[in-house]
């Protein structure tokens, strides 16, 4: 579904500043699969979204979709087939624009828009028991502004955008890390029942390595852009944390110290 093929980015070329942020990235991943991908700050982790969605172009390699070759293409003309939940709960969505409105961009996304992206009776209808699913109530809020609902309600709905047209690929970019624990796990409980309802394709980034464990059915560290752990199922289902920490140890040479990753 998602086949990723010497992928290499090389930030700041030729200065004092020059950085590797991906090298020579191999990675597959198969219809259903659910990858959790872990690694300190500036692993390559947001870098790898960003390749696959379209924000950066690899230096060299190639990125497929169903064997289409994507790579070269815009992030807009991209939306067809990913979908993308972001860390931050004020992107993603139209703050300014209701519920309503936002879905309706969500059901045209990778369409012709026209004059004709506006909601009828049968897509309020739909939208309302698609919004019914995240058990919010925001099926009786669809006229309220998005920029006015809370952080949670709106990474909520912003999850729902990014899969309402059952993308190809999901990628969720630390979707949960700026949510108070709460509403991080309500989230996480959504994004669990979501991914295995529609059997989507996701790449799900996370600073919490018990997260990352828990969920889905393959794990990949990442570190000074390299995969360094590509962990299968097999494996994950009696991972521990300890564990998973004595690998980066022995495969880095030292210790993983970021203060941004949550042990559990």
């Amino acid at each position: 579904m998602l086949d990723i093929s010497q992928v290499s980015k090389l930030f700041n070329p030729g200065t004092p500043d020059e950085k590797i942020a991906l090298m020579n990235i191999q990675l597959k991943l198969e219809p259903g699969d659910f990858v959790t991908v872990i690694g300190s700050n500036g692993a390559g982790k947001s870098t790898l979204m960003n390749i696959i969605s379209g924000v950066m172009k690899p230096d060299i390699g190639e990125v497929r979709i169903g064997g289409k070759a994507i790579h070269h293409l815009p992030e807009h003309m991209r939306s067809r087939w990913i979908g993308r939940v972001f860390q931050d709960p004020m992107a993603g969505t139209a703050p300014t624009m209701s519920i309503e409105e936002n879905l309706s961009m969500a059901y045209k996304r990778g369409k012709a828009r026209g004059f004709g992206w506006g909601a009828n009776a049968a897509k309020r209808k739909l939208f309302r028991e698609q919004l019914s699913r995240l058990g919010i109530r925001l099926e009786d809020r669809m006229s309220a502004k998005v920029g006015l609902l809370s952080g949670g309600e709106r990474q909520a709905l912003s999850l729902l955008m990014a899969t309402f047209t059952q993308p190809q690929i999901l990628l969720l970019d630390e979707h949960t890390a700026a949510l108070d624990p709460a509403r991080a796990e309500l989230i996480t409980d959504l994004t669990e029942e979501i991914v295995r309802d529609m059997s989507l394709t996701t790449l799900m980034v996370t600073h919490n390595m018990e997260q990352a464990i828990r969920l889905g059915n393959r794990l990949i560290m990442m570190d000074k852009g390299r995969i360094i752990l590509d962990i299968p199922e097999s494996r994950k289902r009696d991972l521990t944390v300890p564990q998973l920490l004595g690998e980066f140890e022995r495969i880095s040479g030292r210790q993983l110290a970021d203060d941004r990753i949550v042990l559990g």
